[in-house]
């Protein structure tokens, strides 16, 4: 398929994460709470309302709203593992979703194109295209998950949104990027998801 074709395809299937985290400080006055806002991206695996994403994306979350085209749900954890980086959302109420086509990570090869949506700094549903860099990388700060790496841009808020190839099926999904600056420097790394797969059936 084409670039154009892929993202026509498997955008139905890729939804905006938003969390909302109370936070307590000691240090101010009676130890006041705050809330803080985090966002990040999701990808649907089943039609009533599975979702697959980043445990970092919703771990810790007081509230999850999960955005699909014009409408927002609420969401609960069904299940997460901080090991692997990945967590199983469910939403209430819904039905007819459009489901992700599953592919094999194990097929993946060096230099094969790959494609990227999510919600980069807020900016949903932005499509990014590159190659596999590299496959079963192992990063010094996580010996547990044989990484993808690749060059499509990912910047914050991509995280948990799906890495596809160019069949429309998702491979992969966007955990982190190496950066020195907070931005896309051309390293980003994708959970396979054959392991992701695993997990969530966990």
């Amino acid at each position: 398929l084409t670039t154009e074709q892929v993202a026509d395809l498997v955008s139905p299937s890729v939804v905006v994460i938003t969390t909302e985290q109370v936070v307590y400080s000691q240090w101010s006055w009676y130890g006041q709470s705050q809330v803080e806002s985090g966002a990040g991206s999701g990808v649907i695996i089943s039609s009533d309302g599975y979702i697959l994403t980043c445990d970092h994306v919703v771990s810790g979350a007081s509230n999850i709203t999960v955005t699909i085209g014009d409408k927002d749900y609420t969401a609960t954890v069904v299940g997460e593992d901080s090991t692997s980086d990945i967590a199983v959302i469910k939403l209430r109420n819904a039905s007819g979703l459009t489901p992700v086509e599953i592919g094999d990570s194990d097929n993946l090869t060096i230099g094969e194109w790959v494609m990227s949506i999510g919600s980069p700094f807020g900016l949903d549903n932005t499509v990014t295209a590159g190659i596999v860099s590299a496959l079963s990388r192992n990063l010094p700060s996580d010996q547990y998950v044989p990484f993808i790496q690749t060059d499509v841009a990912v910047n914050p808020g991509n995280s948990g949104g799906p890495l596809f190839n160019m069949q429309g099926e998702v491979v992969g999904i966007n955990s982190q990027i190496f950066s020195t600056s907070g931005g896309f420097m051309g390293l980003s790394f994708a959970i396979p998801n054959d392991l992701a797969m695993q997990i969530k059936d966990q």
